[in-house]
């Protein structure tokens, strides 16, 4: 009884200084607001990026899971598992893409896993207002692309991108498919065996054969079997993703049928290789199948005695550049972004392993005359000093 009557004379106490002192009450309860504020912070900072972001897809009706032009196994498989997780909280997901499918690899992935992936041209095919981004930060490849505001982000590569709600880029894991593993992980999501179902499991949330197939893929495809700028979080996905690994799938993905026209692309790639000290270029001339040059920079990378290449090819007037290095002296990348930010129609980009690029062809507007044409022996030898960090 004392110690009520002594917590009530403090009350009392506290109450008279108040109404004496409103300015110290005022004070006292910003302090509470302000303290109670920084646990909420605290408690939203552990949560995972995996939960937040399931929570985040758990508040829409529909989603479009948007991927890059042209799309490789890495953006198919974490579009898959997106629209996996999704699919686990209820909300409507459609895959979609600018661009073709077109390398053998990506078309066997596509097959043997068999995807349903939408095509797009233009802003109004989206399926659904809110739009994730996956493997690329800045939508790109179809009309209306610069109009479109993505909702959430999830990618590897280097960019300003971001989403409204939620972004998500990792440049130093080696695939996009290794972030999307993890969100699996996240949330306690249970790989399912090729020979169980996902009932045996007892998981609210799982981790279905073809997705883990396919993450793994992605990983592998994206980091050249976890040998070129893997991290160590690649390496732990893997390993999540492996119980669920279907391997007679995989090993279909990995070994499909060689288009002939890339093995004649590789041969001229090759013969007309041209190299100073330990860097090589090569122009493969025109090409129809334009999977068929990063492929040919695959092939150079490994010749002896070469650190770094970049391939040139020509499709439709518009010119395609690979590159490869294994040269800590060359980041790829920038190597090629540096000749071509000097290049009329020139654009460019990649990590320090591995870069791209195109130069479009210089129409005149008038429609009189032919498009101005690329000298590509002065391309190949800004690329050369471009590689010798002579830009």
């Amino acid at each position: 009884m004392r110690a009520m009557s002594a917590v009530g004379d403090r009350f009392s106490q506290a109450e008279a200084m108040a109404r004496e002192n409103p300015e110290l009450a005022v004070a006292a309860a910003l302090v509470v607001l302000i303290a109670v504020a920084a646990v909420v912070v605290v408690l939203r900072s552990r949560r995972t990026p995996g939960v937040r972001f399931r929570r985040l897809l758990a508040d829409e009706d529909e989603i479009t899971v948007l991927m890059h032009p042209n799309p490789d196994p890495d953006a198919m498989s974490a579009a898959v598992g997106v629209a996996s997780l999704a699919d686990q909280v209820d909300v409507d997901a459609t895959v979609q893409y600018p661009g073709q499918i077109r390398h053998q690899e990506n078309r066997a992935f596509r097959t043997v896993l068999d995807l349903d992936l939408e095509p797009i041209e233009h802003v109004s095919d989206l399926a659904a207002e809110s739009v994730v981004l996956v493997d690329h930060n800045e939508p790109r490849g179809f009309a209306g692309a610069d109009g479109v505001l993505p909702t959430a982000v999830v990618d590897h590569h280097p960019g300003d991108g971001a989403g409204e709600s939620f972004t998500d880029v990792r440049t130093d894991y080696g695939a996009t498919a290794s972030v999307v593993a993890e969100y699996f992980q996240d949330n306690d999501a249970v790989p399912v065996p090729p020979d169980k179902h996902a009932s045996e499991t007892a998981s609210a949330l799982t981790l279905s054969t073809d997705t883990a197939t396919g993450l793994l893929y992605g990983i592998l495809a994206d980091t050249k079997h976890l040998t070129v700028g893997a991290s160590e979080p690649d390496f732990a996905a893997a390993a999540y993703l492996y119980p669920g690994v279907d391997q007679d799938r995989l090993d279909r993905i990995a070994n499909p049928a060689v288009d002939a026209e890339v093995l004649e692309v590789k041969a001229r790639a090759i013969a007309g290789r041209r190299i100073e000290g330990s860097f090589g270029v090569a122009d493969v001339g025109g090409v129809n199948n334009v999977d068929a040059i990063p492929q040919a920079a695959d092939e150079l990378i490994q010749l002896e005695g070469v650190s770094a290449v970049v391939v040139i090819g020509e499709r439709d007037g518009t010119v395609h550049l690979s590159g490869r290095s294994r040269d800590d002296r060359v980041h790829m990348g920038n190597a090629i972004a540096a000749v071509l930010d000097d290049v009329d129609n020139g654009n460019g980009g990649g990590h320090s392993r591995m870069g791209g690029g195109t130069i479009q062809p210089n129409v005149d507007p008038t429609g009189e005359g032919e498009p101005e044409t690329v000298d590509r022996d002065a391309l190949a030898d800004g690329l050369f000093r471009a590689m010798a960090g002579d830009v």
